[in-house]
């Protein structure tokens, strides 16, 4: 708009466009130049739709030096030389990458002739400025509710209103065998009356079946795939466990070659028995100060697609497996992996976990880091090129755990030209048999309402969630008593510097206050997600699994869930509120005063002993060790590095082919340079992923690792018994 004359004469007339009935009221934000509208976006997360007219400059007529340190990242964006005529749909495309959610409007006087198909994608609609505001108007309305619009939630509710005489499954539908009840009505005063309204077996009426949806559900996953950038996603109760066996099942053929992250989560382990895949564990890089593993390097992953290039087995290798990001917070680089893989082997299927991940497509930094972001990107990429590699990407996600969901509830994200041809009849096979024929109605409502969430808020939400974690790290780096005994593991302590082209090492310092990470997310190997707040706890002689009990939970309530032996994990998400960190941050400076006066209070030999704990978790760390190999009997030949590892797993269901091994007796056959190979999965928590696997062969460096874990849950040990491990002639039989 030229002046504010001009503007007040828009406002007037879209004021008298709005209706009393229609259900969504909204006001202008007017910005008259390509920087203005562009900060507008940044700063306003209430923005919901943008209508872009012609003819705008691009610089602002604004002082901007007071919020340069926050828009320093948009010097890269410059569009000074653009015809004002073209100005308009390159804003449009610049908005998009920010905030692909919002709803854009062009308003043009372009001749049809010159309306490309960038345009098409990017804006909603397209009008001409003689034509009448009502339509505009009508189409900012119909956008918002198109967002809005939650079409199994609202199915449920009014499924619920209905009267409805049950004679099938469910006592508790309706809630009759809890209204009636003389012995459970505090059910019913708990959780309210709805829910049991809305709980039924019905697939009609209204409803839909999740196996084969065709009504709400079947636009519940549309809706969800428009938000998450997919092709197609698809809804599942009973969380990303059940995801990645699907994906798996629906993918791998018996003998088909997986590379994998050694420490992923173990369902995807479990997958690789069902599936009867050739397994390649890839070893992520140690982070042995803290006890725990960072990402797995691109130099290994291609070293190894090479090496299966050279013994002419490439055909074989199927797909790639990694955590993204990890439960600690590394995050790898999607594009660039994807990208270099591809050259090697341009149909390569793709999957990443992104169990702890799924809000990250509603931030611009975080997306591009995204499995579906950078999808779209390399897609858009090999189309304009003619190029003829294929964008085969799979995600799962933990929807309840990083966005609004009940528990359980989780999503499919696919990216994949080849899904149609050669993938659908396998999926929905592998969805059936996962797939409960009982799914619960509430997971899917939630999951329902939880999309719509995140298309109109999901961007201002990640940002305070990014911020909260953010300010905590400030103020556990800052505060002198805090400082003591605790300290924010930071960038360059997770990531080596060869992984970090930026040169990136904190997001925080004392001294010099926040580093911008855009150029790190952009360039770099590995990134950590600052929402993942890893405390090294090591100074006060406690260890994380006490710390997470004795101190966190029962004596204050906080929960967490990650520790290693020194070091607590604290996440921050879009349920965090400021209130928490605050409480989080006076429960810490509780706890260090307890170790202050825990420590005045110290005889010499109590000293003594805490000295040698606190040496213990800050000094003497057990080697991580790498993943070690697989038998040769459980090998296709005896150079192969890819595992059989379906039938270790199921020679060990007849108890004659193993006998059981104490940690000690393990430790003295290996040294006489007997073979020990492992008969079961063998997982301690922390840190929570298969230190051994069925078939793997067991070496010192792994017993020495278990031995410095001094860890009390260990899943497949018996204390009493040992370790289960096959014995010789089983391993010698042809």
């Amino acid at each position: 708009l030229k002046d504010d004359e001009e503007e007040v004469e828009l406002r007037q007339v879209f004021g008298k466009l709005k209706e009393d009935e229609e259900k969504f009221r909204y006001d202008l934000v007017v910005a008259r130049s390509f920087q203005d509208a562009l900060i507008a976006i940044l700063f306003n997360p209430y923005i919901q739709s943008c209508v872009i007219r012609y003819g705008f400059p691009y610089k602002s007529k604004n002082n901007l030096d007071p919020i340069n340190p926050f828009i320093a990242h948009l010097d890269k964006i410059n569009c000074e030389d653009t015809l004002e005529s073209e100005i308009g749909p390159v804003l449009g495309g610049v908005f998009k990458q920010f905030r692909p959610e919002l709803d854009l409007y062009l308003v043009t006087d372009t001749s049809l002739d010159d309306i490309n198909d960038e345009i098409h994608e990017n804006f909603r609609r397209i009008f001409y400025r003689q034509e009448d505001l009502q339509d505009l108007h009508l189409s900012i309305i119909k956008g918002i509710q198109a967002r809005f619009a939650t079409p199994f939630f609202t199915a449920l509710k009014n499924y619920s209103q209905q009267p409805t005489g049950v004679f099938h499954a469910m006592p508790i539908s309706r809630g009759n065998s809890i209204f009636k009840s003389n012995w459970i009505q505090e059910m019913s005063d708990f959780y309210g009356r709805n829910i049991f309204l809305a709980e039924t077996s019905a697939t009609t009426g209204g409803l839909d079946s999740l196996l084969q949806p065709t009504g709400p559900l079947k636009k519940a996953q549309e809706f969800a795939a428009r938000a998450f950038g997919a092709m197609r996603t698809f809804f599942v109760t009973n969380g990303t466990s059940t995801a990645n066996k699907i994906v798996l099942q629906a993918i791998i053929q018996p003998d088909d070659i997986v590379l994998i992250d050694r420490d992923c989560h173990k369902s995807h382990h479990y997958a690789m028995v069902l599936s009867g895949a050739h397994v390649v564990y890839l070893d992520s890089y140690p982070i042995e100060k803290y006890s725990m593993y960072g990402g797995v390097r691109l130099k290994t992953i291609k070293d190894t697609m090479l090496r299966f290039k050279k013994e002419g087995k490439l055909d074989k290798v199927k797909m790639l497996i990694l955590t993204n990001c990890t439960f600690d917070g590394i995050v790898y680089n999607t594009e660039r992996i994807m990208s270099e893989i591809l050259e090697i082997k341009k149909d390569m299927i793709f999957m990443w976990d992104e169990a702890w991940f799924g809000f990250a497509y509603f931030n611009k930094t975080y997306r591009q880091r995204t499995g579906m972001g950078a999808a779209q990107k390399l897609y858009k990429k090999y189309q304009k090129e003619g190029s003829d590699k294929k964008v085969r990407v799979y995600v799962t996600q933990s929807t309840h755990k990083t966005l609004t969901s009940l528990r359980q509830g989780s999503m499919i994200h696919i990216f994949d030209e080849e899904f149609n041809r050669k993938v659908e009849d396998s999926f929905f096979e592998a969805y059936m048999t996962h797939t409960s024929t009982s799914p619960s109605y509430q997971i899917l409502a939630s999951l329902d309402v939880g999309r719509r969430q995140v298309e109109l808020e999901g961007n201002e939400m990640v940002e305070k969630s990014i911020e909260r974690a953010m300010i905590l790290r400030s103020k556990i780096t800052d505060h002198p008593m805090l400082k003591k005994y605790f300290e924010v593991v930071t960038v360059e302590e997770f990531i080596p510097q060869k992984y970090r082209e930026s040169g990136l090492k904190k997001y925080y310092e004392a001294d010099t206050g926040w580093n911008n990470m855009e150029d790190a997310w952009e360039k770099d190997e590995f990134v950590l997600d600052p929402t993942k707040i890893n405390i090294f706890i090591g100074r006060t002689g406690v260890d994380g699994d006490v710390f997470k009990k004795d101190f966190l939970m029962d004596q204050f309530g906080i929960q967490i869930n990650k520790t290693t032996r020194n070091t607590v994990l604290f996440m921050t998400n879009i349920g965090t509120t400021r209130s928490s960190c605050v409480q989080l941050l006076g429960v810490l400076i509780k706890i260090a005063k307890q170790m202050d006066e825990r420590e005045k209070a110290f005889n010499s030999e109590e000293l003594r002993l805490h000295e040698k704990t606190v040496r213990s978790l800050t000094l003497e760390l057990p080697p991580l060790p790498d993943f070690s190999h697989f038998h040769k009997a459980f090998t296709p030949s005896a150079k192969s590095i890819e595992g059989k590892i379906r039938i270790p797993y199921f020679l060990a269901y007849n108890e004659e082919n193993y006998h059981f091994l104490k940690l000690d007796e393990c430790i003295a056959a290996v040294a006489n340079n007997q073979e020990v190979v492992a008969a079961s999965f063998v997982i301690p928590y922390p840190p929570g992923f298969p230190i051994l696997v069925p078939g793997q062969v067991v070496t010192s460096e792994i017993l020495e690792f278990i031995k410095a874990l001094d860890v009390k849950e260990i899943h497949s040990y018996n204390p009493k018994l040992g370790f289960k491990v096959f014995k010789p002639e089983v391993l010698n039989h042809d």
